[in-house]
């Protein structure tokens, strides 16, 4: 199958401007993301942002960057420009590769082009993984997850999701692995949907929750969720995960980071 690859690289952020340029380990976050993504079988790995600083420095090494406007909400309708801009198929598979994730599996990539071409019901496929610290279910930068039998998801929270009335905060045994999910922002979309996204307006839940993916919920359409079958590296939102990174590649061997 034919699919392709965007990787969003904004500068501005909160908690860490500039962070597509930030130094890992003798290369930028932003190549280190575009390398990993080399490795899929991507037909085609775009750059898309909104930065002339950041356009210089992705055409060292990429070919294929474009610059997008900087009024975008939300990463999906930056996603929708570019697919606009190269007047690609409606029934075309994209990938959107979050710029802050520079471990990300190149396997985790193909699973859910794969899973979207599979489930021709779905209009993303996405993915996620077991959670087995109970810290990390009420941490609010996890983005938890609820998917019914047919693995499409029923809604994602920055809130434990599912509550457990009788919970223990403090008892890790009340933690049920197998129900728990922590989601993993790594999306396939095809093209016809992005078009219908953006005429959408935002779902009150999404602002509250500052989770795009609920505004596809919220229009009655279906997200396929798979199981990641390796852990997936974290990514890099704060000074403390950039400090955690860099230990992380500086103890990795030689040609591995």
């Amino acid at each position: 199958m034919s699919f392709s690859v965007v990787i969003p690289a904004r500068f501005q952020s909160s908690r860490l401007p500039g962070k597509p340029l930030l130094d890992l380990g003798g290369m930028s976050m932003l190549q280190r993301v575009y390398q990993q993504a080399c490795k899929s079988g991507a037909s085609q790995i775009y750059i898309a942002t909104d930065h002339s600083d950041i356009q210089t420095h992705a055409k060292l090494f990429c070919d294929q960057v474009i610059m997008t406007s900087e009024n975008h909400a939300t990463g999906t309708d930056r996603l929708q420009e570019v697919v606009t801009k190269l007047a690609l198929p409606e029934d075309h598979i994209v990938v959107n590769v979050q710029g802050d994730e520079p471990l990300i599996p190149p396997t985790l990539i193909n699973q859910v082009a794969h899973n979207l071409q599979r489930y021709s019901n779905a209009s993303i496929a996405t993915l996620a993984e077991q959670i087995n610290d109970v810290e990390q279910v009420f941490d609010t930068n996890a983005v938890k997850l609820v998917r019914n039998g047919a693995n499409m998801a029923m809604y994602f929270s920055r809130a434990p999701l599912p509550w457990n009335r009788s919970w223990n905060e403090t008892d890790s045994k009340s933690l049920t692995r197998d129900v728990y999910l922590r989601h993993i922002g790594l999306y396939a979309y095809r093209v016809s949907f992005l078009h219908r996204y953006v005429t959408w307006p935002q779902a009150s839940y999404e602002s509250l929750e500052s989770l795009e993916q609920l505004r596809a919920l919220h229009h009655g359409e279906s997200i396929h969720v798979d199981l990641a079958p390796q852990g997936m590296p974290g990514g890099v939102d704060t000074p403390d995960d950039l400090i955690r990174m860099r230990k992380l590649l500086a103890s990795m061997p030689m040609g591995n980071g």
